[in-house]
């Protein structure tokens, strides 16, 4: 059963605690209140100014289990703060661990720093669940996948167009490295796990990952530079820098150019250009 009372009392405490600075937003000259204001939750949590205040406020509707994810991905709120909102609002808390979409609260305020550059938090099957906007406009929205389509392993063997974001002289290494990469997270967590059951449709979907998987290769390791290939910009070469929180088994990559080459001055222009198409499984959107 919902407690109201103490849903709203916890939502205004998180939210007067919270510095605009430490999500990513400017504090502006004129600020008057504590914390947050409600319209910046809202717009961090996806979600209507309305529908977030009645919550606040007492009223409106039980809120729904990806309502509830929303808020607390939006407040930055740790995994033991999330499960008391979920308790709060009459809801069980999802599970922990590796097949959690949930990102830890130290993650995110390293990611809303780094709005300027591209980078991305995924999870270990290749599941993009943060994107900066350069990272955006370099790639397209790779967050917007569903189901098995969500993994870049998956993608790579089934959807072809996904292969001309990078380079084609690394295409060979790639399908090695997303398939060894596969086969060890599929290893520890075992059958019956996301990636275990991911191997099991590429199986009957690919004969090239049926052909690659055969020969059990694992420990392969991406190289620290990565090739991608931007439609207007052409080749692009950046450095992938890697930050891993084991809790939950999430990565931020961030991707930078040496200054001075080619590839620098074309992120310059990446802002500019803006977001890329997002590709189907037809082809480019």
């Amino acid at each position: 059963m919902i407690d109201r009372i103490g849903l709203a009392q916890f939502l205004r405490r998180r939210r007067e605690a919270i510095q605009p600075e430490d999500v990513g937003l400017p504090r502006g000259q004129r600020r008057r209140t504590s914390g947050l204001r409600r319209e910046e939750v809202a717009a961090l949590c996806n979600m209507s100014t309305d529908y977030y205040s009645r919550i606040e406020r007492m009223r409106g509707p039980q809120p729904s289990e990806q309502m509830i994810t929303s808020i607390a991905q939006g407040l930055h709120l740790s995994l033991d703060e999330r499960d008391h909102l979920f308790r709060l609002a009459g809801q069980r808390p999802p599970p922990r661990g590796a097949d959690s979409d949930y990102i830890s609260p130290g993650m995110l305020r390293i990611f809303d720093r780094l709005q300027d550059t591209p980078a991305e938090i995924v999870t270990e099957l290749g599941e993009t669940l943060r994107q900066t906007p350069l990272g955006v406009a370099l790639t397209g929205d790779l967050s917007v996948y569903r189901g098995p389509e969500r993994s870049i392993g998956y993608r790579w063997f089934t959807m072809p167009q996904t292969r001309e974001l990078y380079s084609p002289d690394d295409h060979p290494f790639l399908t090695r490295l997303w398939v060894s990469g596969l086969r060890s997270v599929a290893t520890l967590r075992g059958p019956g796990s996301r990636a275990a059951q991911l191997a099991d449709t590429l199986l009957t979907r690919s004969a090239e990952f049926r052909q690659t998987w055969e020969r059990h290769e694992v420990g392969i390791r991406p190289n620290e530079v990565k090739r991608f290939v931007h439609p207007e910009l052409g080749t692009l070469e950046l450095t992938c820098q890697s930050l891993t929180e084991p809790n939950q088994s999430h990565s931020l990559l961030v991707y930078t150019a040496v200054p001075g080459s080619e590839s620098y001055e074309k992120l310059q222009l990446l802002s500019v250009i803006g977001a890329r198409p997002r590709m189907t499984v037809t082809g480019i959107a």
